[in-house]
């Protein structure tokens, strides 16, 4: 393969492990690495906890070292953004210079959605998806600070507990009746409230955003009911959309991200994709997903690679998240939209407990705050779908790694 070129789109986290894995797995042919950002690939976690609260320093959150890229014969083309893909002639253009290919990997990622409203554009309004946002956020994270979160999905929230544990005055602005509401349910999600209540943070639920005021800087937040409340900084957490652009300027196929198969193939010849832009069937849950995943993510680009390569073996993978917040370790194995009961074990008041989404008598997703190892116990029975009696899951006597091993 010496005498091929492999280009990568996407200098971040699945585009970095992504060259890691061609290298690991022998491709000795070119290897262009694009990326938007003057950095090369760096994981996004830490962005939104230590490096934002000036614990991490940023270096920390680099894959590798910049010698290794040199050392690999990783061609790093940063700073650069690649705007035109053509399929059939297999180049990309980049930076104003087309660069063939016989294998692309577009791992785009995806952009931080902004409230389209009345002073959304006044200085001090930030969404968080880069080193520079983080920077730029944590430079005004001062003691004291009365700091606006709208949006309570996993990154406001991580962002209110960061702002809160710096001493800011943090309030949190979410359409819905909890936090988190479509991804956990109301059930728990009331569980992420108090864990935020307790330590300071005020949820102000079911509250919309109409408009921003202020004097060039941001002041005040203005709700749909009238409200209004005093803001320095303000942070928008709601929710990013896919990076598909390129790939539907030139045809392939797109449906809430790039449409890909079981070896991250696209609708394209020669182009795959993977990481938060990929739509791909999953074939231990059964259906189709795109997931923002720092894990998805790595094992993902890995998968693609090899597929890159000439391999077969389909990309499955069981879904795995976690988020800090405060002293609360939270952990999610599995995925689903729709559970018939949620089966409690542990302590839910003391915030020690392990919840599982059940479907049709399996569990369909496990979840855990300050107990891993109770959702990390039964990810095999969610892999196999093994048929669960709920009162043996909750008996916190029951083994549940042996439960698992018997299944």
């Amino acid at each position: 393969m010496a005498d091929r070129t492999f280009a990568v789109v996407g200098a971040n986290l699945a585009g970095g492990r992504a060259v890691e894995a061609l290298r690991k797995e022998g491709f000795d042919g070119r290897i262009v690495l694009f990326g938007e950002e003057p950095h090369r690939p760096y994981e996004r976690p830490p962005l939104s906890k230590e490096v934002l609260r000036g614990e991490h320093e940023e270096s920390k959150a680099f894959l590798r070292d910049e010698s290794w890229y040199a050392d690999n014969q990783v061609e790093l083309d940063l700073g650069t953004r690649v705007t035109q893909i053509d399929p059939a002639e297999r180049a990309v253009m980049a930076g104003g210079k087309l660069v063939g290919y016989d294998a692309l990997l577009l791992c785009t990622g995806g952009r931080p959605r902004r409230l389209d409203v009345p002073g959304a554009d006044l200085e001090g309004i930030f969404t968080l998806r880069t080193m520079e946002d983080a920077r730029a956020i944590g430079e005004r994270l001062k003691d004291g600070a009365t700091v606006a979160v709208v949006g309570m999905g996993f990154i406001g929230a991580e962002v209110a507990a960061s702002a809160r544990t710096l001493g800011c005055d943090v309030t949190v602005f979410e359409v819905f009746e909890t936090p988190l509401e479509r991804v956990l349910g109301p059930e728990i999600g009331a569980t992420v409230a108090g864990l935020h209540r307790d330590n300071g943070v005020r949820l102000e639920m079911k509250a919309t955003a109409e408009r921003f005021e202020g004097d060039g800087g941001v002041r005040r937040v203005v709700l749909a009911d009238g409200r209004t409340f005093d803001a320095d900084v303000v942070v928008m957490g709601v929710g990013i959309e896919p990076a598909d652009e390129l790939a539907r300027e030139a045809g392939i196929a797109c449906n809430d991200g790039i449409v890909v198969d079981e070896r991250c193939r696209t609708s394209a010849p020669g182009v795959y994709a993977a990481g938060d832009v990929a739509n791909h069937p999953n074939p231990i849950l059964g259906h189709r997903l795109r997931l923002e995943h720092w894990q998805n993510a790595q094992k993902q680009a890995a998968a693609a690679a090899r597929a890159m390569m000439g391999g077969t073996e389909p990309f499955a993978d069981l879904p795995w998240f976690w988020s800090d917040q405060f002293d609360a370790n939270i952990q999610m194995y599995g995925h689903t939209t729709a559970w018939d009961e949620i089966v409690f074990r542990g302590d839910v008041e003391g915030r020690n407990f392990a919840a599982f989404y059940m479907s049709g008598g399996t569990i369909a997703q496990a979840f855990a705050c300050n107990r891993a190892k109770d959702a990390r116990a039964v990810r095999p029975l969610i892999e196999k779908r093994a048929k669960m009696d709920p009162a043996v899951l909750a008996d916190e006597s029951t083994d549940l790694r042996a439960l698992a091993k018997q299944a």
